[in-house]
């Protein structure tokens, strides 16, 4: 059984002070929920643990996934004296003292320490390359904790010496029973009051809280201690004492009748939650990225979405803009040619109107451009002949394509050029790059199938200019 966070004087008067979700923290591995693509029974982690193999390792993922908690346990688990540091908060000079300390009780016989660094993206290189010698000869084991891509934002020497493990937000199931465990928990939670708890209430807390539990025990906390009905001398401290073990119902200076949490109050308890989005970190190119794909996708109700999280997130409009410029013509192109003028017209309303009323025009742009036929084939076309100019032959100008508009063009030889406009069809039989070779290859969708037949056409026309001269008759052959 946990023990409980009031058994002495001392920690009742701490947990008083402590809000719900620091006192429901997981005191074991069983307690820990999420993160079992890793932490499963027979996954990488439990056996490093179980084999007593525990190395220096980067926990990577959103906020309250669980990356403190769990280091915290992984310091139990290894027997390890547990010291944290905030790269927000520490520089060298406590690093280092943290590491001296912690080879002196490794030489002295007195175990291992686990040094968890929280934040670790936020110390730059040369603070990075102070743990290297360290990690290296396993003084320390560090569990480095970030929010930010580790292979963009950590030491790569760091990050060869460490197992990177990512965490996912936890699903709504693992919110349910958390918070059902902070109701029923008399000795960290709410045990001692009587609650009554609908599911659609628990079931939107966990959805609002996108996989955060901290942000979900925050909002039960709010909704529970809202709630209660004290007396005029009853504050918040006394609310905390009156939880513990020690206490009654009957010694409780609060309303007998049970607290009932409906899906009313549990959404007056979260009030406008705050989006995760970091309008420079990973969440910033991955919503972009979706919102890409979706309309690559031809999705337009998944990219209206990821549209809406980027606008909620406060994301420049103007960025937006920008991109689906590049979609337009990078994934629509020829297929649809209104799309690029779409696109550009979008750009300058936002500018013109700003927010919010520019959400508009963009949502009409995401939706246009998901709905639109789909072709790459500008895009491979330009991407194809960008690589012969890099890799192959620099091709001359034939002389008839030259410039001729000045006087001495002619005894440079620059003649034979085709008017195309005197041509009967508009067309005329003429070699323009000098060798056979196709880019544009055009799709069989949207308006680019009727370019494709047209396309067909000018290319056979255009190929006879390019076979070589028949040789002349002669009657060579009767001698």
């Amino acid at each position: 059984m946990a023990k409980s966070l009031f058994e002495s004087s001392e920690n009742r008067l701490r947990a008083c002070a402590m809000p719900l979700a620091a006192r429901m923290r997981p005191v074991s591995l069983d307690e820990f929920l999420g993160q079992r693509k890793f932490l499963g029974e027979g996954k990488l982690l439990r056996r490093l643990l179980a084999a007593d193999r525990l190395g220096s390792v980067i926990f990577y993922g959103p906020p309250g996934c669980g990356k403190t908690t769990l280091a915290r346990l992984l310091a139990t688990e290894s027997r390890s004296t547990f010291r944290q540091l905030s790269a927000v908060m520490s520089g060298v000079k406590e690093l280092r003292e943290v590491l001296t300390e912690a080879q002196d009780r490794l030489t002295t016989g007195r175990g291992k320490t686990l040094l968890f660094i929280d934040e670790i993206h936020r110390f730059n290189k040369s603070q990075q390359d102070v743990l290297l010698p360290e990690v290296e000869e396993g003084v320390i084991i560090l569990v480095g904790a970030t929010t930010e891509n580790p292979f963009f934002a950590v030491n790569s020497a760091l990050i060869s010496r460490s197992r990177v493990f990512q965490f996912e937000p936890l699903s709504n199931d693992d919110i349910v029973t958390l918070l059902r465990r902070a109701l029923t928990d008399s000795d960290r939670g709410f045990g001692k009051i009587p609650i009554e708890a609908d599911d659609d209430a628990l079931e939107f807390l966990a959805e609002t809280s996108d996989g955060d539990a901290r942000r979900a025990l925050s909002a039960l906390e709010i909704g529970v201690l809202s709630s209660l009905t004290p007396d005029s001398e009853t504050n918040t401290t006394d609310l905390s004492k009156k939880s513990s073990k020690n206490t009654s119902k009957e010694e409780l200076n609060v309303s007998v009748e049970p607290i009932h949490l409906t899906r009313l109050l549990a959404a007056e308890s979260v009030q406008r939650k705050a989006i995760q989005y970091d309008r420079d970190g990973d969440t910033h190119y991955d919503t972009i990225s979706a919102l890409i794909k979706s309309v690559r996708g031809s999705d337009p109700d998944a990219a209206i979405y990821w549209l809406a999280k980027m606008l909620e997130g406060g994301e420049d409009i103007r960025f937006l803009a920008r991109r689906l410029i590049i979609l337009a013509s990078e994934d629509i192109g020829n297929a649809d040619p209104d799309a690029l003028p779409l696109a550009v017209a979008t750009m300058q309303a936002c500018q013109f109107i700003g927010l919010p009323e520019a959400q508009l025009p963009l949502a009409q742009a995401v939706t246009y451009l998901a709905c639109a036929p789909k072709s790459n084939s500008a895009t491979v076309a330009i991407g194809e002949a960008r690589k012969d100019v890099r890799e192959g032959r620099i091709l001359p100008v034939p002389i008839y394509l030259r410039d001729a508009h000045y006087s001495g063009a002619k005894q440079l030889g620059y003649e034979g050029y085709q008017y195309a406009h005197q041509a009967a069809d508009g067309v005329a039989e003429q070699d323009y790059l000098g060798i056979d070779r196709e880019y544009y290859r055009p799709v069989e969708r949207g308006f680019e199938r009727e370019i494709l037949k047209r396309l067909h056409w000018i290319r056979e026309r255009l190929r006879n200019s390019k076979q070589p001269p028949k040789p002349p008759e002669t009657d060579m052959g009767d001698s």
